[in-house]
This record gives C-alpha cells, sequence and structure tokens, in this order.
C-alpha cells in the first residue's frame, strides 16, 4: 500500500512520542553506567556530602574482598545476615550470598534529623522483596526489626542498634526501600554502614540503620535504639513534605 503524506506524518509523531516516553528511562541508565566513570576527586567530594553519625563504639571492621567482620582484637568471622522470626523458612545469607542474588541501582535522597540532606545519593544492593521472597514470611509477620552489629550504649535494654519498620513498606515499589550494599559503585565503607545498610528514602535517617546483621519479622513493631535514646522521635519518622522532592506515595493513602 503507497503510504500517503498524512499517514507518513503520523508514524514521524508516533517515533516522537515514544523516544521523548523513553527519555528519562534512558537518562537513568546512562547516569548510572557512567557513575563509576567519574574521577576519584568527583566521587570523593559527593562522599564528603555525608557527615558521619553513628552510635556504635567502634570495635570492627569489614573486609568486602573477604566478607570477614574484622574485630579490634584481630579476629576475623565471616559476616552473615540472618532472617528470622515470624517466617515459613529461616536463612542465614552470606555477603557472597547476599552479591549473588539479583542486584538493583537506586537513587534517593537521604534526610537527616539534623535538618541537612544529601540530594541523589546513588545507592546498589538488594530489593527486600527480592531477599524476603527467600523466607516465606507468615502471615502474622507484619513488621521487621533490624539488628546492627556492633555495641552502643544501653539505652532501655538495647546494647546494639535496632530499628522497625512496616513490612508492607519494605515490599512497596514506590518507596524504593533497599538492603544496601554498595554506594557510588562500590562496597559501602564502614563509616557508610558497611557490610550492609537499609535505604529507605522517605524516612528520617535515623531510620536508615548500618551494619545489618539480623532481620527479624514480628508482629508488631518496637522501640528502636534511637527512639529510646531519644523518646521526641517515634518509630514512625517519615520526612517532613517541605523537605522532600516528590510526595511521599504513604501520604495519599491516609488522606
Amino acid at each position: 500500500m503507497r503510504k500517503t503524506k498524512a499517514t507518513t506524518q503520523d508514524s514521524t509523531d508516533q517515533g516522537r512520542r515514544t523516544l521523548l516516553k523513553a527519555l528519562p528511562a534512558l537518562f537513568v541508565a546512562a547516569g548510572a553506567a557512567l557513575w563509576g566513570f567519574l574521577p576519584e576527586r568527583a566521587r570523593a567530594a559527593f562522599a564528603d556530602k555525608f557527615p558521619t553519625r553513628t552510635v556504635e563504639r567502634g570495635g570492627f571492621r569489614f573486609d568486602s574482598g573477604r566478607g570477614d567482620v574484622v574485630w579490634s582484637d584481630g579476629h576475623a568471622e565471616p559476616y552473615a545476615l540472618v532472617i528470622d522470626g515470624l517466617v515459613e523458612k529461616p536463612a542465614r545469607f552470606s555477603y557472597a550470598q547476599l552479591r549473588a542474588l539479583p542486584q538493583v541501582s537506586r537513587t534517593a535522597d537521604f534526610h537527616c534529623v539534623e535538618g541537612w540532606s544529601v540530594f541523589d545519593a546513588p545507592w546498589g544492593g538488594v530489593d527486600f522483596r527480592t531477599l524476603f521472597s527467600r523466607v516465606r514470611p507468615l502471615p502474622a509477620a507484619k513488621f521487621v526489626h533490624f539488628h546492627s552489629l556492633g555495641r552502643t550504649e544501653d539505652v532501655g535494654g538495647l546494647t546494639h542498634y535496632v530499628e522497625s519498620f512496616p513490612l508492607a513498606d519494605l515490599l512497596d515499589p514506590t518507596l524504593g526501600a533497599l538492603l544496601a550494599l554498595d554506594m557510588e559503585g562500590r562496597p559501602l565503607p564502614d563509616a557508610r554502614g558497611a557490610p550492609a545498610r537499609v535505604v529507605s528514602p522517605f524516612d528520617l535517617a535515623y531510620k536508615s540503620i548500618k551494619f545489618v546483621t539480623r532481620a527479624e519479622f514480628a508482629a508488631a513493631p518496637t522501640e528502636g535504639w534511637w527512639t529510646r535514646a531519644n523518646p521526641i522521635y517515634p518509630v514512625e519518622a517519615p520526612v517532613q513534605p517541605d523537605r522532600l522532592r516528590r510526595p511521599d506515595p504513604r501520604s495519599a493513602r491516609k488522606r
């Protein structure tokens, strides 16, 4: 069939619309690919935007090459993430096993309770939907309590950092939560929570627990270390709307 001028114009317009729809995804993919090629100086400048805030007393470091936690006395032991509680199949993941799971990259803003923010932080790691599918949470499981390596001041009976999240939030793709293993395309440094940390973009940063070593499924929430130490800060800690560059998806559901 011979193409008319109108048919040719329609095809051209359709092609333009398809390209325009694809551009955002192309830019995101290109940005992720190019991040690893940034000069060291530029990468260091980005990392410097993150002030180091931790309540752990030190005492260990993480060797990402070997997957070992190395304690201050020189003793080394393989890192493991334990997932237990209200699940059908409790599991224990080595660092290599976490790395072998499908990995995702996400760019997210990071908002500290002190009032500062870091925009467009590049994280990489495992989506919680992927991770938790391996253990099959029971119907009674509504929350996940994360536990950290290391020791802290004793606060309300807690001597290590703990944070609690609704399971539904961790599984919600619009919230973008992640078990991060990488930052800036490289394994997390110790100061940023190696070997693994929770990234929850729409929650204040005290929820983004570092040095994660256990995920415990439970029927009810628990007060985390930060809340027990600072009772003015609640278990639920959404970022204030005026600090967000896009609305918290949870806010629309509460209307």
